[in-house]
């Protein structure tokens, strides 16, 4: 396993720029839902458990 970096920032109420050494992405977040800028959506269905969509 390498060296990883991974940057967070918050713009707006629910909304972060996401950079890393990939590139940068912006995800917004609706109640349980998150949808990410590269096609990527989650679903949270409870404490510490996730479902990724697509």
């Amino acid at each position: 396993m390498g060296i990883s970096f991974r940057r967070r920032k918050k713009i707006g109420k629910n909304t972060h720029l996401n950079m890393s050494k990939s590139g940068a992405s912006i995800t917004h977040k609706i109640g349980p839902l998150t949808i990410n800028s590269r096609g990527r959506v989650t679903l949270r269905l409870g404490k510490g458990l996730t479902w990724r969509i697509k």
